[in-house]
């Protein structure tokens, strides 16, 4: 098979993969009315408990003795029906998503005149255990029934909490109500009137998918405010030091010396270590707030919600619990880059000015290193002529012993007047020698350099 053979196999699986809707078949096994509950769970360590979530589902369904025929699993979703004696059927669904997995388990009884209410699933042996991968995120139950809703007295009944919220959505014939608190069992309860459903069944996941994800999405945004509690607290904190240490800085830098500059560097980088820290976990932590958010708001429109008589707005009490949450998170983080930007900068301007005082330092001691050079020409050449007045009277010493002798001989007239004349002579031959001498030693030294440099080279 040809390359590009490969590449349109690969291209065509990726998109029948893409348009795949693996949750369409669970339509064909619905109705009204059901019994719902619903458990999510926040996952610390997404990579490892994710598979974890996907290995325990499969022992759940190996211990309902789901047949292989009746389950569905991929990689994040997957779905298996089990069907008792009595007729009755058990829908076990499970899905994983970027932070947190959840489960739905429907109770379908075999007869739609059968009634269901909220409390522990009655299909036979339903023993539902599961064991946590990470903290609770929200605990739902959901009973949906045909018909109209019934009244209010009755809901109420059934329904903890004091206040009641209840709205009609979608067609205008299902009513969902809940009041918000969880029972006895820490499950928010749903009475849900999905009205006639003429045959469409879909409706019903729809309307319980809609509110597990408002529900899902709500909490994960409020569980992060004990955090962002006490992170305001601490940037607060963060932001004081920092105020106080620029004006001691801003007051002082233009007469401080190295050590104060160097005290001032050490303690301003251990708030800003700190700072990143504290910066690293809230990013971790909120920085889907937004994006959650927005799935709350466009979930909620898309219920085309409409108010009931007797019942406040749902719509009230979700957009009253997370109204600028979001926003805030946001804001947190904002003031938390800035408050690190600030640090950066004001170590940035110690730095330079410890760069500053260290140039200042190295130009004094190039000055004084040139003023020392320039003494040891003069010395060299001071110490250059001298030597030349004591080489020449060396020589005319020496000449001197010469001259005498010479007289005393006879061979010469006049010693003194030859000494006198030798002088000159003896002080032009040391300062050739001198000159020579010098021109030598620069010769070999400058020869015995480029002999160091190819040795190194080739080493």
């Amino acid at each position: 098979m040809s390359q590009p053979d490969v590449a349109r196999l690969g291209s065509d699986a990726f998109l029948r993969k893409l348009h795949e809707r693996p949750h369409q078949p669970l339509s064909g096994w619905l109705r009204a009315p059901a019994h719902v509950q619903y458990e999510a769970f926040r996952m610390s360590d997404p990579p490892t408990q994710r598979p974890a979530s996907r290995a325990e589902f499969q022992s759940l369904l190996e211990r309902f003795k789901v047949p292989e025929e009746r389950i569905e699993l991929r990689d994040n979703f997957g779905y298996g029906v089990k069907e008792a004696e009595n007729g009755d059927r058990l829908i076990l669904i499970w899905q994983a998503h970027t932070e947190y997995y959840n489960y739905q388990f429907w109770h379908v009884p075999s007869s739609t005149t059968n009634a269901v209410n909220f409390g522990p699933l009655t299909f036979p042996a339903a023993s539902v255990s599961l064991a946590p991968l990470g903290s609770v995120v929200c605990r739902l139950d959901i009973v949906l029934r045909t018909g109209a809703l019934p009244s209010r007295e009755e809901v109420r009944s059934q329904l903890p909490g004091p206040v009641l919220y209840g709205s009609r959505i979608f067609n205008e014939q299902a009513v969902v109500v809940t009041s918000f608190t969880p029972d006895t069992h820490g499950r928010e309860r749903y009475w849900v009137s999905v009205g006639p459903l003429q045959g469409d069944h879909s409706r019903l996941k729809d309307i319980v998918d809609a509110i597990v994800r408002i529900e899902t999405y709500y909490h994960l945004l409020l569980m992060q405010k004990p955090l962002f509690s006490a992170a305001i607290d601490q940037v607060y904190k963060f932001e004081q030091v920092h105020l106080k240490q620029r004006e001691i800085i801003t007051e002082h830098i233009g007469h401080a010396n190295s050590e104060t500059l160097q005290r001032w560097l050490n303690s301003l980088t251990q708030d800003l270590l700190k700072t990143n820290r504290m910066a690293g976990k809230l990013h971790f932590e909120l920085s889907a707030s937004i994006p959650y958010d927005k799935i709350v708001h466009a979930t909620l429109v898309s219920l085309a919600e409409q108010p009931t008589a007797s019942y406040r707005p749902i719509s009230d009490y979700v957009l009253g619990g997370i109204t600028g949450v979001a926003e805030g998170y946001q804001q947190l983080l904002h003031r938390i880059d800035t408050l690190r930007g600030g640090f950066e900068g004001i170590i940035a301007i110690i730095r330079t000015r410890i760069d500053l005082i260290v140039e200042a330092q190295n130009l004094t001691l190039l000055q004084s290193v040139d003023k020392t050079t320039k003494n040891q020409v003069i010395l060299q050449h001071t110490v250059e002529g001298l030597s030349v007045i004591v080489i020449a009277y060396y020589l005319a010493g020496l000449a001197g012993y010469v001259f005498k002798g010479l007289y005393e001989l006879g061979w010469l007239g006049n010693a003194n007047i030859a000494s006198a004349i030798f002088v000159p002579i003896a002080i032009g031959l040391a300062f050739a020698v001198t000159t020579f001498s010098k021109k030598y030693l620069h010769k070999k030294l400058a020869g015995e350099q480029p002999a160091q440099n190819t040795a190194k080279t080739e080493v």
